[in-house]
Order: structure tokens, then sequence, then C-alpha cells
């Protein structure tokens, strides 16, 4: 059935449908839904319904009845802009458009998401879209984002969704497809391809999440990283640095951070841009950083994108400087590009004299780990509460007046570490206005000679105040306070603990599950061993200890993110950015692993038959892709990537397997390309397919010489591995 069409009423500036256009109450009732008793409404896998809309239900309700969505929690009306945004004449010459009605083909995505999909509009919403900018560099929180089950091509009904992290939970925001348009041209967020269109959805979905467009002008860029990521955020002021912040951004880059940064205001009005190019109380995306040898000394450079699209630095190091051409060649290849996008270089000097602040977010702070000599890993304790007692002065019932606040004990314990090893992240209800209700905490120290007041914070007016500590071996309390306007309304308090070796503080999580880890195991690597490049993973310049044997467990608690166990995408992420990592130039290896490989050999090695790998299954994997990428590097006498059918013979000799001629010769058809050649990749999924299926025979078998399956066994190898 093809949806009603829809007009535009030319009195009015609202959307209507021609014919049955009153959607029924039953549209907005939810479907009961099964789920596993040990997840919790807030997770990733079971959302909230931001306003009680259930994307999947309201869309099927579209489809059965042949209509497009109309959203009237966050309608096409005056309403959903809100005030101030817009002047009353340009209120009255807005339209709201479908993508349907602008384009014969509009996408979702084209080519991918990518920061130079995004061009800001005519709302201050730099700081959303400088967040933006560097989620779409972070595939593990972008797919949080945004689902994978929706678009134009199939089951379009003009609706969409996303989903945020909100106070402790992640909730998914539910939108119909309608967007603002001035005199033919977007108002808001646009995207450099015509016909691609997430970044104004994106847009949409955030503002009815704050409540209006208007409440997208101006704000913070912080509260933007955690609404993207559900982790912790920490500003850095570029005024009085700590002295390894360089150091900390190689290492957040190296880490998979989202970062931004902030310019202060100038001596004119907000976005002005100076004749340097910066554009003043503005926010852009922090990009990655690199250290390049010029003039006899290596000089610390930050890349910056500006959600403008265009509108560069204009000084050293800028795109067409005269600083690149005393860069040695192998750099400038990897690094310098000279295009009017947005994006540019600037010297770490240059970068603190310009801009104010830079904020770094992850979903535990790892950025702090920069220069730490071993592994060190990180618990998260989360509580959630509501402010009571009274105000905190400097009277003589302090303690006494400190004593009637809720108290949170935390333990710190003995360690080698220099560095900080405590973050504390207080936030308040976004729903109080934080221009009355002001929130900080207090740290007190408890001893052989009493309570000591290490830390108090102040009442600040904002949504989140975070601080970072070097705390010594010992016992704490945190007490969360607020100003008497907040008094009764809620808080969340996260504290985020970085402990050496094997020790774990056993975090009590509250009951709504936050999708943070509670141990993330930090990568020992070097920052000075890495050039860190414009692209996700680090270019190496210098010897970078390898992925062994001995940390597949750093690995898979690195990839896993938020679980116990990896999924085929993370998998196979780990075996292009790890296994193939040195091997990517090879032509045999360009492609990497394909989504359908490494489904392949997860369902090899999955005992549980679950779909994924535990960290004992991942063990034995990770083993054998060892062992095969070196028997592989051995064969490979020429160094083309690529073995032939001789070379494939002998290693299955070699391991102790026997096959014939016509399973040979069938084994090269299956995993060679058309010249019956064979790459890492597929000779890996080859060996391990064999091997794995030669000793699967062999316990099955009684005799050796057959085995008997069930039909559902039969089916289930068959089908699944």
């Amino acid at each position: 059935m093809r949806p009603n069409k829809l007009k535009l009423n030319p009195n009015k500036t609202e959307m209507f449908l021609e014919g049955d256009w009153n959607l029924p109450a039953d549209m907005y009732q939810r479907k009961p839904k099964q789920q596993p008793s040990q997840e919790k409404i807030g997770s990733l896998d079971f959302p909230q319904k931001f306003k009680n809309q259930d994307f999947v239900h309201l869309r099927d309700y579209c489809l059965n009845h042949g209509i497009l969505f109309e959203d009237d929690t966050f309608p096409a009306h005056f309403s959903s802009i809100g005030p101030k945004v817009l002047t009353e004449d340009n209120l009255h010459r807005i339209q709201w458009l479908r993508p349907t009605e602008i384009m014969r083909d509009p996408c979702l995505f084209v080519d991918g998401v990518s920061r130079a999909d995004i061009l800001q509009g005519q709302i201050g919403d730099c700081w959303v879209l400088a967040a933006l900018g560097s989620l779409t560099r972070q595939e593990r929180f972008l797919n949080n984002v945004i689902p994978k089950d929706q678009g134009f091509k199939y089951n379009y009904a003009g609706i969409f969704h996303f989903r945020f992290w909100h106070f402790g939970d992640w909730v998914d925001v539910v939108i119909d497809d309608q967007l603002l348009f001035h005199n033919g041209n977007y108002l808001f967020v646009h995207p450099r391809s015509k016909n691609e269109f997430w970044p104004p959805l994106l847009e949409k979905a955030y503002a009815k999440l704050r409540g209006s467009y208007t409440n997208l002008d101006q704000g913070y860029l912080s509260e933007a990283l955690v609404d993207f990521t559900g982790g912790v955020q920490v500003p850095f002021s570029l005024k009085n640095p700590p002295a390894c912040l360089f150091d900390m951004l190689q290492t957040a880059v190296e880490s998979g951070c989202l970062m931004g940064c902030t310019t202060p205001e100038g001596k004119f009005s907000r976005n002005m841009i100076s004749e340097n190019g910066i554009v003043q109380l503005h926010a852009y995306t922090v990009v990655c950083a690199a250290e390049v040898p010029y003039m006899n000394r290596k000089e610390s450079l930050v890349r910056l994108w500006n959600p403008y699209g265009d509108t560069e630095w204009k000084g050293a190091w800028s795109d067409r400087s005269v600083e690149w051409d005393q860069v040695p060649i192998a750099y400038k290849k990897k690094l310098y590009e000279a295009k009017d996008d947005g994006e540019f270089w600037i010297s770490y000097k240059d970068f603190k004299e310009n801009f104010s602040f830079l904020i770094v977010c992850n979903n535990v702070p790892t950025f702090l780990d920069c220069g730490e000599q071993g592994n060190t890993t990180w618990s998260v304790d989360i509580h959630s509460n509501r402010f009571t007692g009274p105000s905190l002065g400097r009277s003589a019932y302090y303690e006494d007046a400190l004593s009637r606040h809720p108290q949170y004990f935390i333990q710190v314990p003995e360690s080698k570490m220099k560095n900080y090893n405590l973050v504390v992240a207080l936030s308040q209800d976004p729903e109080n206005d934080t221009g009355k209700v002001h929130i900080g905490f207090v740290i007190v120290k408890v001893g052989p000679e009493g309570k000591t007041t290490l830390h108090n914070s102040g009442l600040l007016p904002q949504r989140d105040v975070v601080n970072c500590f070097h705390l010594s071996p010992g016992t704490y309390i945190i007490i969360p306070t607020a100003s008497q306007e907040g008094q009764g309304s809620e808080f969340l308090l996260r504290t985020f603990l970085k402990s050496w070796n094997n020790f774990r503080f056993s975090p009590t999580l509250r009951e709504a599950n936050t999708e943070l880890p509670p141990v993330v195991t930090k990568v020992n690597i070097s920052p000075q061993s890495v050039l860190v490049s414009s692209q996700s993973e680090p270019l190496i310049i210098q010897d970078i200890p390898k992925w062994n044997q001995d940390n597949y467990k750093t690995i898979f608690l690195r990839y896993a993110n938020q679980s116990s166990s990896l999924d085929a995408s993370q998998l196979q992420r780990i075996l292009n950015q790890v296994v193939l990592k040195d091997l990517m130039a090879s032509p045999g290896s360009r492609d990497g692993f394909s989504f359908d490989s490494s489904k392949s050999l997860l369902a090899l090695m999955d005992i549980n038959a679950n779909g994924s790998l535990s960290l004992v299954e991942f063990e034995k994997l990770w083993r054998d892709l060892n062992k095969y990428k070196d028997i592989f590097r051995m064969e490979d006498e020429q160094n083309s990537g690529f073995l032939n059918v001789s070379n494939l013979k002998r290693v299955i000799q070699e391991r102790g397997l026997s096959i014939s001629d016509k399973l040979l010769r069938l084994m090269t058809v299956r995993y060679g390309d058309s010249t019956m050649r064979i790459n890492l990749p597929d000779f890996v999924c080859c060996m391990i397919r064999l091997e794995t299926m030669a000793k699967a025979f062999h316990n099955l078998s009684t005799d050796g010489r057959g085995i008997y399956f069930t039909e559902e066994q039969w089916v289930t190898m068959v089908m699944y591995c």
C-alpha cells in the first residue's frame, strides 16, 4: 500500500495528510516485549522509550495503514523550534519537508558516515556538531547512537530513531522525518551530499531530547560528548594545562576517545572570525595529534575540524603553509592535506594560545593512563540518589551539615601510579533549571586522626561537575551537595578508580544499567613510539610492542567494549586492526577479513553456540590466528601476499592432516581467487576450518572411519559452522 500523500497548507507552515490523517490513540500503545530477566530497561539492548514511543510498533502501524508517521510529541510546528532562534518574519517563511519530497532517491548514508558530511546551519549548535564530528570517528560509539534498522529503501514510513545516554540510561528517541527549510535551503545542519540525511535527522532527535531546537542554540560541548557515549568527560584548561597534556592527547587518540575544544569569547560577538581564521566562542572537533621532525627538532601538532565545513586556521602548519616544506616526505605524505573542508593542523603552542578548553571523553578515562609503566584497570562505581541536607557554609556547623548529606565510601589501593587515579563525575537531573540549581561535591579522607576535607568543588550551575585527582592510598568519603533549589532532586554520582595490575575494586552498580564496563584494561603503549595519523589507527613510525600471545586479554577487553563477549563485528575489527595491522599494504591483505569470514571464524570457536565469543573461546582463536599468520609469512617467500596450491598442500601435510587431491582442489577453488591464489585472511579461515572439522570428526568417531549425526546436529554443523 502506498502512503497517503502529504500536502503543504499554503496558509500555514504545518504539514498534514490528505485522507485519513488523524492517527488513532492505539498507535502509541507499547507492545509487550520479551527480555531476559538479567537485562535492565535503560541498557543499550533495552533502552527506555522516550515519550513512551516504540519505534518498531509505530513504524509497523504506519506501514500497515499506508501512512507516513507524524510525531505529535515533537510536531512540525513553531513549538518544536522554540523562541529566539528565528525572527517572527522568518518563522512564517519556513517549510517542513520530508526527504522524499525534495530528493528522488534520498539516503540515510552516502559512502558511510564522516564528519565531512556535516555543515553547520543557522543555529549555534556547534557544540553538538563538534561532538558529532568526533563520534563519526569511533564506530563503537556511533553504532550505539544510530541504529541500523532504518532507512529510505525498505520499510520506509517517515519514521526514524536515535539513541542517547540520558542521566544514567540509554533512551530511544523517535522522530518523523519532516525537516526545516527556509527559502528552499536547510535551516539548521545540512549534509554536504544533497541526498544524505543522517545529520539533520540526528540533530532533530537530539533537539527533541533537549526539548526544542532553541535548546541547541549554545550549550556545553562536554554534555554532548557524554550524551553520545554514556562515558565520562574531563575538561582541561589550556591556559594552565597539565605538563603532560599533549601526551594525554596522544593517549586519548590511541584509546579511541572522543575529543573537542572550545575558543574563548573575543572582543566582539560570538562566531566572529579572527584574522587568523579561528572562530570566537566556537567548538571544534579534535581529530588527532602528531609529532613531526622539523628543523632538527620535533614539532607537536594538533589536527582540528570546524563544524562550519570551511573557515580554517591561517597560521603556521595550516594548509599550504611553508612549514610543511621542511617536513620529511614520508610524514608529509601521511599527514598533509590542502582542502577547504574545515580541517587543519595547528601547532600545540598555537592551539593553547587560541583555544580555552580541551574536553576528552571515553567510557572510562583511559586518556589519564599516559606514562604509566604497566597495565592498569579502571573500575566504575555508580550511585543514584537525591540531594538532601542543609547548605554547606563556612560556619562552625560545617561538619554537622556535611554529615546530613548522602555519603559514599571509596577505597584507594596501594600502587606505584604517579598520575590521576580517581575521576568523580556528579550529574544533576537534566530537568532541573541549572541556572538556579548549583551542585558540587566534597571529598573527605578518613584516617586515624579523624576526617579531613581534601576537596570542595564548590557549588556550580552546571549539569555535570567533573574533576580528576591523584589520591594516596586510603579510605575516602564522597559527598554530593546542592543549593537550596536542588534539595530533593535526583543526582547521579559516578566514580572511576584506577587500579594497578590485577587489583579490582568491586563496584556497587545501581539498578539502571549504564553500559559502562566494570573493568577496562589499558594497553601499555608508550606515546613516544607512535605518530598518530588522521585515521583512527596509529601510523607506526617506531617499533611498537607487538600484540602477542600474552596480551590476548588486553585485546579482548579493549574491543569487547561494554560486554563480556565479542560479537562478529567486534571480532572483524580485531582481525583487521590488530592481526592484519602490519600487512594491510600487502596486495593480498588490502581487503582484509570480510564480515562473513569473521562470522564463520566466530561460529567455529563458539562452543556455547550463543553467537559470541567468551574470553576462553577467544584465547583458542587467538592462538590459531598467530600460528597461521606466522606459517603464512614463512611460506610467502616472495612477499607477494599470496600462497599457491603447493604452499597450501605443504602446510596441510606438515600439520598432520590428510586430504585428497580432489579436496585440495576444491579448497583452493573455495578459498582462492580466480588464479587459484590464497591471501592471508582466506588462508586463515581455510586452515582453522579444516583443523577444527578434522578434530571434530575424530572426537565424534568411535572407529576413526565414520560418525553418526542426528538431523539437528547435522543441520547445525552445516548451517552454523
